[in-house]
């Protein structure tokens, strides 16, 4: 017996050689990682008075955009106003808006995580939800080993002076991507509106709702205080001589 319990202790308590692994892509750069085209789209509510920031990663030269709109807002002043900024990655702000709903598009200068400010500074008591939709893309971008190999293919391509139709064909594809990413984009821009205006239009609804009750509940009590003045002016009370007034 007290030779199995040395033998249990090292197999429970023995060193682990293993532990949490962190770098999940060691032979990868984080060129290679974070790259590709990318877009998100969510929605998010913001407390009152409160603040929330997202980052998203961006290499230097290209293009990162950013599209947000309010859906709805509760509480007492319902201001629909949201201030948005975005930093770079050394803290630098690169762009600023202060409205329900804008659009924000410019060339990263700096590799790294860009973040994204939304600040509901504007609503002490009132909670609002924001629409989201923001990404990367990138216009010409090549890689230096791919644009040393294009770079011998081009020559080996005019030695010959044979026309590659499949460089005509790739560039084609990449427009064709491109357009259609742009499009995409603009049609997240068309679903905030679209979410913006049935989420208003179920608040009017509701504000229509509530308010033909209160007049309707209004109408009838002022309608029944009338009628009790009215017939408190007929009631006629019958007394006495000595009751009656006298000239």
């Amino acid at each position: 017996m007290l030779r199995i319990i040395p033998f249990l202790f090292l197999v429970l308590c023995g060193p682990v050689l293993g532990g949490p692994q962190t770098n999940f892509h060691g032979n990868m750069t984080d060129q290679e990682l974070f790259w590709g085209t990318d877009q998100y789209d969510f929605s998010v509510v913001v407390p009152a008075a409160g603040l929330e920031c997202f980052w998203h990663f961006a290499h230097r030269g290209e293009r990162f955009y950013l599209s947000f709109m309010v859906q709805w807002v509760t509480g007492i002043g319902h201001d629909r106003h949201l201030s948005v900024t975005v930093n770079a990655p050394s803290s630098l702000i690169m762009a600023t808006v202060d409205d329900a709903k804008g659009q924000i598009n410019f060339e990263t200068e700096e590799t790294g995580f860009y973040q994204m400010c939304f600040s509901n500074f504007h609503n002490r008591f009132g909670t609002m939800q924001v629409f989201l939709s923001f990404g990367v893309y990138y216009d010409g971008y090549k890689d230096p080993d791919k644009t040393k190999e294009e770079e011998k293919k081009k020559k080996e391509e005019a030695s010959k002076d044979l026309n590659n139709t499949l460089s005509v064909i790739e560039g084609a594809t990449h427009k064709v991507e491109n357009h259609v990413f742009h499009m995409f984009r603009y049609y997240n821009f068309g679903r905030m509106r679209k979410s913006t205006d049935f989420f208003l239009l179920l608040s009017n609804s509701q504000y229509v709702t509530w308010w033909s009750l209160f007049l309707s509940l209004l109408i009838v009590t002022s309608g029944y205080l009338q009628l009790l003045f009215l017939k408190r002016l007929f009631i006629s009370k019958s007394g006495t001589e000595e009751e009656k007034p006298r000239c």
